[in-house]
């Protein structure tokens, strides 16, 4: 597991967090309690700080960075899929990030929304609460659906429970 102090800064991880062997850790970074990261994964507090609140998942190949002195906040129980980019972001609580979306600086994204996979989140963009958004650049399409939003929580309650699972079940074959 790369998990690395840069200038003085160490990385705080909150219990019952699984951080996978080939993720990586640098610097101003804060991991709430029971957070997931998936292999791959970068998260580099060099710049600034990275604050990932409780039962945060941030998935395979995901890259979390700041600007210069800046500050990216994800809230409660964020679900970032695979290959996701976000720089110097705020998301509110359980915000769904699609596979392979970008969410770009100074952007905030509201409570409960679901930004699509593949969409591109421009510089400055609000996002108001229990948005869908999709597309480059990102559209707001509605508004997140009961029966989405039962999905998302779903999909984030199996994230929840995959940090225990990965602690106590995982083993490399050497």
């Amino acid at each position: 597991m790369g998990i690395y102090e840069f200038e003085g800064n160490r990385p705080t991880i909150g219990k019952g967090c699984f951080i996978h062997p080939e993720a990586t850790i640098i610097g101003n970074v804060t991991l709430g309690e029971g957070c997931y990261v998936g292999a791959g994964a970068r998260i580099r507090g060099d710049w600034g700080n990275i604050i990932i609140g409780p039962e945060s998942n941030i998935q395979e190949n995901c890259v979390i960075h700041i600007g210069i002195g800046a500050t990216a906040q994800l809230g409660p129980r964020s679900h970032i899929g695979h290959g996701a980019i976000l720089h110097s972001t705020t998301l509110g609580e359980h915000v769904y990030v699609g596979m392979g979306a970008i969410i770009m600086d100074r952007s905030e994204i509201g409570d409960g929304c679901c930004i699509g996979a593949g969409a591109v989140i421009t510089e400055n963009k609000v996002i108001p609460p229990h948005k869908l958004v999709v597309g480059v650049p990102c559209k707001i399409i509605g508004d997140v659906t009961e029966e989405l939003k039962k999905k998302l929580e779903e999909a984030t309650a199996c994230y929840i429970g995959l940090s225990p699972r990965c602690e106590q079940g995982l083993k490399e074959i050497k």
